[in-house]
């Protein structure tokens, strides 16, 4: 039976990226298949985000020969497919400086690889994604070095789209949790091969919520706030009219064409939905002992980097109280497991949802107009010259002194935000039980 939903994963693997991942290799074949792990800088640089998903793939191996040894199964989409692992960006697309967030560790995963050698790779995986012919680069799969991933010499964005124009139309989702680089690149390079992706499902923004990285911006969006203003552009009936500006001597990047072939379906998850959802630290311990006490190299390695993380939301928060861990990005991958429970609920129609590039303090927010304001485009008001002669009828979509198009139904942006999930109390057992079952 063919997997209801295959998708390619665009991160940059910190502890909830690597959560995501781990659920997503989790499913059943019949749920799910990542096709391919696109790989970005974010919560650390990029090439410490490409060892700890090679890491992970290492550390399942293992896992794996543990759960033969000890009568236990799961995982079937890791053992089912065999997804390309590709890298991608090494920074924003018009700043070099990456802004790290300082909460997933100096390598990402609070000094797993330290604590844990027997459980880290040999350096030997560098040349796997390294191209030392002077020749195309090509992609390899050296079975010999890992059974449960394929390495790409080519470089992630032009993996992205020789799957979109591979693969029949609507039938692969990009979920994106990381900044937006890797997915804009892909968009500009062919906007039209990129816009056969079935969906593309964003952890990113805040919209009724405080920011993480600064007092209104989520970091994703922070990061690479001129990507993440470029690919929701694709949502409009008329991209250039949320297009970031361009800046002389920065910007790198073509225009759209003026026109597409079709609208980019993009699902939203921000902070306001992903935030609630947590894993709260006397729950995972209580969970995670057994495994440990048992030999699961997975509990070992997770154990870790958890520690860490809850030590670090304790620092922060500085009260005293129960630190959580918010599942950012696990939560995109439930929703691509479960997409079809009708607990999964967007708001009532597509917000106009703009991204702020220029700002001194507000860069990477995500921009909403709460005006009360009539639109005169959605009463489909026409001005007739000649009534007899259908074809002179001038369309009122123009408000006067609405420069930036907030009024226009013909402009902005067109986001499927989510706001409500199968329920917030239950994503941890459910994340649990699928990574440790």
């Amino acid at each position: 039976m063919a997997p209801k939903n295959r998708i390619i994963i665009d991160t940059d693997p910190g502890v909830d990226d690597v959560l995501a991942l781990l659920l997503a290799l989790s499913a059943s074949p019949e749920e799910l298949e990542v096709a391919m792990i696109s790989v970005t800088y974010g919560n650390v640089e990029l090439q410490s985000c490409l060892r700890n998903v090679v890491a992970l793939f290492h550390v399942l191996e293992k896992e794996m020969s543990w759960r033969e040894s000890t009568g236990r199964a799961s995982y079937g989409a890791l053992r089912a497919f065999r997804p390309i692992v590709a890298v991608g960006a090494e920074h924003a697309l018009e700043d070099e400086l990456l802004m790290a967030d300082h909460f997933h560790g100096a390598d990402g995963l609070h000094g797993v690889h330290e604590a844990h050698p027997h459980l880290s790779p040999s350096d030997t995986w560098r040349s796997l994604f390294t191209d030392t012919n002077s020749g195309p680069a090509t992609s390899t799969d050296p079975r010999s070095y890992s059974s449960f991933f394929t390495p790409s010499k080519n470089v992630a964005h032009k993996e992205i789209l020789r799957i979109l124009k591979e693969e029949p139309e609507d039938t692969i989702t990009i979920v994106a949790i990381g900044p937006l680089t890797n997915v804009a690149l892909a968009a500009a390079e062919d906007p039209e091969t990129f816009l056969r992706v079935k969906e593309l499902v964003v952890m990113g923004g805040a919209v009724a919520l405080e920011g993480n990285i600064t007092p209104c911006a989520e970091f994703n969006c922070y990061a690479d706030a001129v990507a993440a203003a470029r690919v929701f552009a694709l949502t409009s009936p008329t991209p250039a009219s949320t297009m970031p500006p361009v800046i002389h001597g920065k910007s790198i990047l073509p225009p759209y064409p003026a026109k597409l072939s079709r609208q980019l379906k993009l699902t939203l998850f921000p902070l306001d939905i992903t935030t609630p959802h947590e894993l709260r630290r006397r729950y995972f311990a209580e969970k995670i002992k057994p495994l440990k006490e048992s030999g699961s190299p997975l509990a070992q390695w997770t154990d870790t980097f958890m520690t860490g993380t809850f030590n670090k939301i304790e620092s922060i928060l500085g009260d005293g109280t129960e630190p959580g861990l918010s599942l950012h990005d696990p939560l995109c991958i439930w929703y691509m497991i479960s997409r079809d429970n009708p607990a999964w609920k967007p708001v009532p129609k597509p917000e106009d949802i703009r991204i702020e590039t220029c700002g001194q303090w507000t860069r990477g927010m995500h921009v909403v107009d709460r005006r009360i304001r009539a639109k005169p485009g959605e009463r489909n008001t026409t001005l007739e010259t000649h009534p007899e002669d259908p074809l002179d009828a001038l369309t009122l979509d123009e408000v006067p002194g609405d420069t930036m198009g907030w009024l226009s139904v013909k402009k902005g942006n067109r986001i499927n935000r989510i706001v409500e999930s199968p329920g917030v109390d239950l994503f941890a057992d459910v994340l649990i039980k699928r990574l440790f079952d």
